[in-house]
């Protein structure tokens, strides 16, 4: 397989899962949190179908497309590792969807970060909330759910507390 189409099945896994998970958690109360914006073409996406929750960016530095940069108050700046755990204390366990684009090209270096991660992601997510991961996630109470029609196996992960 190519890595083009890696990247695609990527993509359209990822759309797939977020439309699957936004639906599913449209009724919920809480805001939802973008771990990574790159680009922002996953938060523009989320934007633009998220009605009625605030939306949060965590990023390192600030890089995106003009048109995909939120706003500097829905914008959390640092290293995850340190801005997880401060945002548990800030918010508690009311996210209602979590989308996390994290990884990078080396899948065992991928791997590792979500070990890492994932217990700090876990205590974020309100009960029946989503995660939704590019990368498989190591969570101790989050059950595994099927993918919907569209994702392909492998290519994107979805989680509900």
């Amino acid at each position: 397989m190519s890595r083009l189409d890696v990247f695609i099945d990527r993509m359209v896994s990822q759309r797939a899962c977020l439309d699957f998970a936004i639906a599913e958690t449209a009724a919920l109360p809480g805001p939802a949190f973008e771990l990574g914006l790159g680009n922002g073409r996953t938060y523009h996406h989320m934007r633009e179908n998220i009605t009625g929750h605030d939306i949060y960016v965590f990023e390192r530095a600030i890089a995106s497309n003009p048109a995909s940069t939120p706003d500097e108050a829905f914008t959390i700046l640092g290293d995850v590792m340190e801005t997880l755990p401060q945002t548990l204390e800030r918010f508690g366990a009311t996210a209602s969807l979590i989308h996390a684009d994290l990884g990078g090209h080396n899948l065992k270096k991928n791997d590792l970060f979500a070990r890492k991660v994932s217990p700090l992601i876990e205590p974020l997510l309100a009960k029946g909330g989503l995660m939704v991961s590019s990368d498989r996630m190591y969570f101790d109470a989050l059950e595994e759910l099927p993918l919907p029609e569209g994702a392909v196996p492998g290519r994107c992960f979805i989680y509900r507390k």
